[in-house]
């Protein structure tokens, strides 16, 4: 079943291929769900950037939301430049060269372990002295496991993100006003609120003390079956209990259902099955194919088998695997044909790769409802060269 509903019409022979293409209509409808969320419970909501950076939207988003975060100096830097509002880090370690600029930029800092916190404290206390207004929090790991993909679960066991409660016995939290968990992917309200009953267990010695805690990010608040209801009377009720102020840092909820990423048939051939290269890889452009692994889907195709034409269909790199799955069509393909792959704008921009020298997509901007179509961004080899040496 189609997500991004309002490409339903769209044609993709107006884009270069490949190209990713977000509906800026679809991104403004997220973004006032979100924004329901932070008029009626009082949270503060900042976009993911790791999930999606698109700065091109920037003055959209900036409208609703109140930041950005970040997950390292040059994330940080981008929000700041582009994005504006309040900035939250968090990295798992910090160099000592990018705490000193992180720390001149971010409104929020947030560290993995007590080690880096103590190691850091000269630098800290010197922006403090500059910056009064620097807030400094820790992340924490409830060890409350509700993720069903282990590579995207950050309370699995041995996990190097987030501090157990029991390191907490015995430190000092003076200069520390905030804790930050982030614990789910792709998620509703329900594992939400689990983890929070483990964590308000765990941590209700230091919950009182605080300003502000982070849910952190993996909220699908703008899925069609949230109960965004059920969401803002948690978050009201915690924040009054402990007298804090919540953030959430969603990623996906914010592009999700807004945007495609057109492809290309370049070849036809057969091995013992019928084989179709594309100009859009899963290993250079849709790499959670491989890592997670998913099913992505593409309009008007099927599973293999199921219509009367199936492919497997891959991408131009040389690794054998650079498979993107097995589909099947009313029609046979052709070379030329256009493919779109449906619910592509989020993690996928920030996760492309040149390997093999493969172009990136071009990036484009849609109007769902006066079909204005804005090439942003072309890619060449320019942007291959610069990244090797």
């Amino acid at each position: 079943m189609m997500k991004c509903h309002s490409f339903k019409t769209f044609d993709s022979s107006r884009t270069p291929s490949p190209c990713f293409v977000v509906d800026e209509v679809a991104i403004e409808r997220n973004l006032k769900i979100l924004n329901r969320v932070q008029e009626e419970s009082g949270a503060k909501i900042l976009m993911a950037l790791k999930a999606f950076s698109m700065f091109s939207l920037a003055s959209l988003i900036s409208r609703y939301l109140k930041g950005s975060c970040a997950s390292g100096l040059h994330e940080a830097r981008l929000g700041r430049e582009e994005f504006g509002g309040e900035v939250h880090t968090f990295s798992a370690a910090y160099t000592e060269t990018d705490l000193k600029e992180i720390l001149n930029i971010s409104n929020h800092v947030v560290f993995n372990s007590f080690g880096q916190w103590q190691r850091f404290q000269p630098l800290i206390k010197t922006a403090k002295k500059r910056r009064p207004e620097l807030q400094f929090g820790l992340r924490i790991n409830p060890q409350h496991s509700e993720g069903a993909t282990a590579i995207y679960d950050p309370c699995a066991e041995g996990s190097r993100l987030g501090i157990p409660y029991h390191e907490f016995s015995g430190q000092d939290l003076t200069g520390i006003t905030g804790l930050h968990f982030h614990t789910l992917c792709e998620q509703s309200f329900e594992p939400l609120d689990r983890t929070l009953t483990v964590i308000e267990h765990q941590f209700s010695e230091w919950l009182p003390r605080l300003e502000w805690v982070n849910f952190g990010g993996g909220h699908h608040i703008t899925r069609g079956d949230y109960p965004v209801e059920k969401l803002i009377a948690r978050i009201k009720a915690f924040q009054k209990k402990y007298n804090v102020q919540v953030y959430l840092e969603p990623g996906e909820a914010i592009a999700i259902n807004s945007g495609v990423l057109v492809s290309e048939v370049l070849d036809l051939t057969c091995n013992t099955i019928a084989l179709a290269t594309l100009d859009t890889s899963a290993t250079c452009h849709m790499p959670d194919i491989l890592e997670m692994p998913y099913r992505a889907d593409i309009f008007d195709a099927a599973e293999n088998g199921e219509k009367n034409y199936s492919y497997r269909l891959g991408g131009q790199t040389c690794l054998a695997g650079d498979v993107i799955g097995g589909y099947s069509f009313d029609q046979p393909l052709n070379v030329g044909q256009r493919l779109i792959f449906d619910d592509m704008a989020h993690y996928t921009m920030v996760k492309t790769t040149t390997f093999n020298g493969i172009n990136l997509p071009a990036i484009a901007i849609w109007n769902s409802q006066t079909d204005q179509l804005r090439i942003v961004r072309e890619f060449g080899y320019d942007d291959f060269k610069q990244r090797l040496s």
